[in-house]
């Protein structure tokens, strides 16, 4: 994986969220890739493609994940010590890329 692409294009999308919550938000979201793909698209058929998605929606499952609200082994995992603002970074990170 390159990384740098990856961290362009969240640079870019960041531009209103807090300086400490970009810089966590580019560490989870190289944690995501794994699963949802470097672009938000997901290799597995199981797993939700992320890019182009609504912002306020992906916000709105990271935070059903984060409380417990949503069941979901990895996601609670993945979630459990994110900010509201990185949360909100994520969203507007995979909301902000092409979707396919």
């Amino acid at each position: 994986m390159n990384a740098s692409p990856l961290i362009a294009a969240l640079a870019c999308a960041l531009v209103a969220t807090a300086a400490s919550a970009q810089h966590r938000a580019v560490d989870i979201i190289r944690d995501c890739v794994p699963c949802h793909g470097e672009e938000g698209i997901a290799k597995d058929s199981e797993v939700p493609h992320l890019a182009g998605q609504n912002e306020r929606y992906l916000y709105n499952q990271l935070k059903a994940f984060h409380t417990g609200k949503r069941g979901h082994k990895e996601m609670k995992v993945m979630s459990r010590r994110m900010t509201e603002e990185e949360m909100e970074a994520i969203a507007i990170y995979y909301a902000s890329l092409p979707p396919r």
